[in-house]
């Protein structure tokens, strides 16, 4: 009788090029399986776009649920070894005896020793310039002259990058683009950097708002609750779907995530001011009370 041969046991590595959710989980699989796995990524960290994602497609689960114990078992899996802010320059031989050229991009700092604090920056003796706007060649217009004012009340400071967009939006009631432009000119900051605040945050928006801002809470507790009626029936009163702007400029409406007052749900917030245990009937006349007071 034969006896069964033994398990042969896995040899040589393997290369997984690009560390997005499909690289992580191809190079854990594969490391599991008792592979030597170099994880290699062009950015210099791993997660790719899924973790820049909010929420995941059909089931509306957290991405970063879903991604952080990847992460964290890729992070410190014995057989995979990440080579990020790296690329792959050539491959040559043959299958079984591959040899892969790989350009690692310097970094300036020991990735054994770096912990992300950022404190390196602040003594860094290598200062890298972005180009900036020059404010004396840009039109002074009314907009140009409103956001001028604001931004001499906090000073042409950097740090007042914020709590100016937070004043120029409450001017103008969104921000259009020659107002980042001129804050990227008189404080000095790159246009990208202050387009990319302004697009982050929810409060800002760079498309012209309504005079009075409806938000409507689609989230779990009003959801249940009888939220998508209301917002089907604010949607017909006002003739535009959620995330639009009424032709008049009037009314703007949006349908957010939460509001931080289940209690209250289903809740529609006007210009400010929370309404809780709403129903289609109050919202119409919530509508009505506003333009009411619009034409007083």
């Amino acid at each position: 009788m034969t006896a069964p041969a033994a398990p042969v046991k896995p040899v040589g590595a393997v290369m997984v090029v690009g560390a997005g959710i499909g690289g992580i989980q191809a190079s854990l699989d594969l490391a599991n399986a008792g592979f030597k796995v170099y994880l290699v990524e062009s950015s210099p960290s791993i997660g790719g776009t899924m973790a820049q994602l909010d929420k995941t497609f059909p089931t509306n689960d957290c991405s970063m649920c879903i991604m952080s114990p990847k992460l964290v078992e890729c992070g410190r899996h014995p057989n995979i070894e990440k080579l990020t802010y790296a690329e792959v320059e050539g491959i040559s031989g043959e299958p079984g005896a591959y040899r892969v050229k790989v350009r690692k991009k310097a970094r300036s700092v020991d990735p054994d020793k770096c912990t992300g604090c950022g404190v390196c920056t602040n003594v860094c003796p290598v200062r890298f310039t972005v180009a900036v706007p020059d404010p004396s060649a840009q039109e002074v217009t009314p907009e140009v002259a409103a956001v001028d004012a604001i931004i001499d009340r906090y000073g042409a400071r950097r740090d007042a990058l914020i709590a100016v967009l937070q004043d120029a939006s409450a001017k103008f009631n969104y921000l259009p683009e020659p107002v980042l432009r001129r804050i990227s000119a008189r404080l000095e900051v790159p246009f990208a950097e202050v387009y990319g605040t302004a697009s982050f945050y929810k409060a800002f928006s760079l498309e012209p708002r309504g005079k009075h801002l409806l938000q409507i809470c689609v989230g779990t507790a009003c959801h249940v609750r009888g939220a998508q009626r209301l917002l089907e029936e604010l949607e017909r009163v006002l003739s535009v779907k959620a995330g639009m702007t009424t032709p008049d400029r009037l009314f703007t409406l949006e349908a957010v995530n939460c509001l931080g007052a289940c209690a209250l749900g289903p809740i529609v917030v006007a210009d400010g001011t929370y309404h809780g245990s709403m129903t289609p009937a109050k919202v119409s006349g919530l509508v009505d009370t506003l333009m009411k007071t619009d034409k007083k």
